[in-house]
């Protein structure tokens, strides 16, 4: 794929990994699928690849995002896992992504309407797992980016899924004209390496950061992600300030769509769960008036689920009970589409 990210925008540094897990710092994996749409093996073709998601992820946000703004909703096939994993009265065990449309919901006492069977691999696997293990493979996580035509598995890296859709969008059948279509890393001079700096910035104060804030078991560690995150998001305020719209100036880019998913998730999930009660996002006003902005545009909000948030982050919490607010200063998502409430 053409002008790689630098690893810091992408992953996270796996040096002494076990170690710092081991002293109760968060710290994620790495995606070992990371072939491109465009190599010889992976010709780009409508109607050829199809993407496996759950909505509460943030990390498959990014890729349904990328898939609704750059018009492939027709050309690229979904299917929705459940957003809680399996439990211990599970046959294979619990921790395992499944494709469950019949599952129940706590939040709502009813199945979840987006969730779906796997349509994509022709097996009907029930669990994510078992399409890794046709590959070989021992990892579980989603995204995957898989080719129908030839069975396997693309890519499981969401930052480099959303660039080659982007730069595949053309031939890979996108609804959308050229000239309607956003371009979420422009090659003009200066722009990709300002977003490539917004977005090693944003995945190691904030989208990552959250995790580190939430799942670190230690005080220290979480500590330091909770002060790096608001300070993250003091200099992202800042930044819209000086030079809105959108983190870059006046068009919206791949940086605005990396931001996006933690912020959406913040005052109505992590903010409790995440442990990241220092603001809510309505207290920054022009990263507020930003949310609201980018959930405005066409296909945004379709690309992802409160609901699923909320049952996914909470129904893994000891209790599995999933709190019902925040309902001021009025509902979410409802609040993104009111600018005026950060004043």
């Amino acid at each position: 794929m053409p002008n790689p990210e630098s690893d810091n925008a992408v992953e996270e540094s796996q040096t002494n990994a076990a170690v710092r897990h081991a002293r109760g710092e968060f710290v994620r994996g790495v995606s070992g699928f990371r072939h491109a749409i465009g190599d010889p093996d992976f010709p780009p073709e409508p109607g050829r690849y199809h993407l496996f998601v759950a909505l509460n992820c943030p990390w498959c946000h990014r890729v349904t995002l990328a898939r609704n703004l750059l018009g492939l909703q027709d050309s690229i096939t979904m299917d929705v896992a459940f957003p809680n994993r399996t439990g211990d009265d599970d046959p294979q065990g619990p921790g395992w992504w499944e494709f469950a449309p019949d599952r129940i919901a706590t939040l709502t006492g009813a199945p979840l309407p987006e969730c779906t069977q796997d349509t994509g691999t022709g097996r009907r696997e029930r669990l994510v797992r078992d399409i890794y293990r046709s590959q070989g493979s021992q990892e579980r996580s989603v995204p995957i980016l898989y080719d129908k035509q030839s069975g396997r598995i693309v890519n499981n890296e969401s930052a480099e899924i959303i660039r080659m859709l982007n730069t595949m969008a053309g031939p890979l059948g996108s609804s959308l004209s050229d000239a309607a279509r956003p371009d979420l890393y422009p090659d003009v001079p200066g722009a990709r390496a300002e977003i490539d700096a917004l977005n090693a910035f944003i995945y190691t104060a904030v989208n990552n950061g959250a995790y580190k804030a939430g799942f670190s078991s230690d005080q220290s560690a979480y500590a330091e992600a909770f002060e790096a995150y608001f300070a993250a998001l003091q200099q992202l305020e800042a930044r819209l300030r000086d030079r809105g719209p959108f983190l870059t100036g006046d068009h919206f880019t791949e940086a605005d769509l990396r931001l996006f998913p933690t912020l959406y998730r913040h005052d109505p999930v992590y903010y409790v769960r995440m442990k990241l009660n220092g603001a809510r996002v309505l207290d920054y006003p022009h990263l507020w008036r930003w949310l609201c902005r980018v959930h405005a545009l066409s296909g945004v909000a379709g690309s992802g689920s409160l609901i699923h948030c909320r049952q996914g982050y909470f129904g893994r919490s000891w209790n599995e009970t999933v709190p019902l607010g925040p309902f001021m200063p009025m509902p979410y998502p409802q609040a993104y589409d009111h600018p005026e409430l950060a004043g």
